[in-house]
């Protein structure tokens, strides 16, 4: 399951994609214990149309506290064939203060309250997530709606805000991981795909040029509650909670759904691309290809857990050989990524000493063919269906991670009874339906191997 999302997304989710490689990733603000009531989740939930919001309520045995989690789709996908970075300023901004209260003062009474809220910009959604104690709510909704709504959108807060993210963007710039991501990322999807990553130079001058004309329109366009979620866990009074979002988000019009985007191309050509990086320790290298898959379809599901078997966490396959029986990586793993609004990828991210490259990638790519020709056995099967079901029970096991699930079901259509049927679907796999998925989908000989840093005898090119 995916982890949240995160201001700087583009930047952020490379970054530190390396720490992430675990199908069943903890949210932010997932400290609270659920003390979820031992009956199934989904027939639990109370689901309702609210304000034109769509507001799902769960209520769990955990006193006094509530985590929301929400979305609306205004992510970069919207900013194509424009400013590629007015989606991202425009989700910084919301917390930037309203046309009602600066940003000091929603600050004063958020921390008063010792309540939370956050906004993040992805590559489809905006999306929004708190936490607050159970009579703090009308507030934290209040406020919620206010930043939704009404951001002041204050021209200083942009000039201060531009300069930051050009800063951090040419900071991320020296990061081998992010530049190996960005260039993965531009090798298997086309530019136009709600997965491709605008070249940073793109970012930066769009950031530059970016007016709050620009930000306003954008905000007029796409901000509304056509395909908003709210998702409230925890001690929750679900006729308090309507009633107020009914009041805080009365008359909110506009928005947009999302539409289907066309597929990306196969990855059907073996390529290396290189990112010379002078004088760097490591070189981060991911090696993959496009799925032409999403989250709910056929095989998806089967390829997920050989996926986990080949290289998620310490029990995966890479790690237990690469890593712990050559020594020859600082880290490495596989995963499937970008397919909850649309069609993915699948990848192996690893880093390597410059002078271990050459036996690090020989020593992945035989591990990447004993499982793919060979598969996974049923013992491994075994242990990692036994391994997924932990981790799922313990990403349940606060408010938060249930939140966090409930809002991800949503989006990616399916029905909240999901959240029940997932392990009881992990358990029926068989070896040959995964072995099965591996194959149909998955070409390993026409996969795209990316190397960002000092690689070993390739020249840097002259300015």
């Amino acid at each position: 399951m995916p982890c949240a999302d995160h201001p700087y997304s583009l930047a952020m989710k490379i970054l530190f994609r390396l720490c992430a490689f675990a199908l069943v990733a903890l949210p932010a603000f997932a400290a609270e214990p659920a003390a979820a009531p031992s009956a199934r989740i989904g027939q639990n939930v109370v689901r309702a149309r609210v304000a034109g919001l769509d507001v799902l309520a769960y209520r769990t045995g955990v006193q006094n506290v509530v985590t929301f989690r929400g979305s609306l789709p205004a992510g970069d996908r919207f900013a194509a064939g424009g400013n590629v970075a007015i989606a991202t300023l425009v989700g910084e901004l919301l917390d930037k203060g309203t046309t009602r209260h600066d940003k000091f003062a929603i600050a004063d009474q958020l921390e008063s309250v010792g309540a939370e809220i956050g906004f993040s910009t992805g590559s489809s959604m905006l999306e929004f997530s708190g936490k607050c104690l159970k009579k703090d709510l009308p507030l934290v909704i209040t406020l919620l709606a206010e930043q939704l709504r009404t951001p002041a959108f204050a021209p200083e807060e942009l000039a201060k805000l531009k300069q930051q993210l050009a800063g951090y963007f040419q900071r991320a710039m020296e990061s081998t991981d992010y530049r190996a991501g960005q260039k993965f990322s531009e090798a298997i999807y086309p530019p136009g795909h709600p997965n491709w990553q605008p070249p940073t130079e793109a970012m930066l001058a769009g950031i530059k040029a970016a007016t709050i004309d620009d930000v306003k329109a954008f905000h007029a366009k796409y901000y509304g509650p056509a395909q908003c979620t709210l998702v409230v866990v925890g001690d929750v009074d679900v006729a308090a909670l309507q009633a107020e979002v009914g009041k805080s988000f009365a008359g909110w019009t506009g928005g947009v759904k999302l539409e289907d985007a066309a597929k990306a191309p196969p990855t059907d050509t073996a390529r290396v691309q290189t990112v010379f990086m002078p004088d760097k320790t490591s070189v981060t290298v991911v090696w993959g290809q496009s799925t032409g898959l999403r989250y709910t379809d056929p095989d998806r599901l089967a390829l997920r857990v050989g996926t986990a078997i080949l290289g998620s966490g310490f029990t995966g396959r890479l790690m237990a050989n690469v890593r712990d029986k050559e020594g020859l990586t600082y880290g490495i793993g596989s995963a499937m990524d970008n397919d909850t609004f649309t069609d993915g990828d699948w990848q192996i991210e690893a880093t390597f000493a410059p002078d271990l490259l050459d036996k690090g990638l020989a020593s992945t790519k035989r591990e990447l063919t004993a499982w793919y020709d060979q598969g996974v056995t049923a013992v491994e099967l075994a242990h990692r269906k036994t391994n997924l079901a932990g981790s799922y029970k313990v990403g349940l096991a606060t408010t938060g991670g249930i939140a966090s699930q409930l809002l991800v079901t949503v989006q990616r259509g399916l029905d909240v009874t999901w959240l029940d049927e997932y392990p009881e679907k992990i358990a029926t796999l068989t070896p040959e339906q995964v072995n099965g998925a591996i194959k149909k989908h998955l070409k390993p000989d026409n996969m795209v191997l990316i190397e960002a840093g000092t690689v070993p005898g390739v020249a840097p090119k002259k300015p």
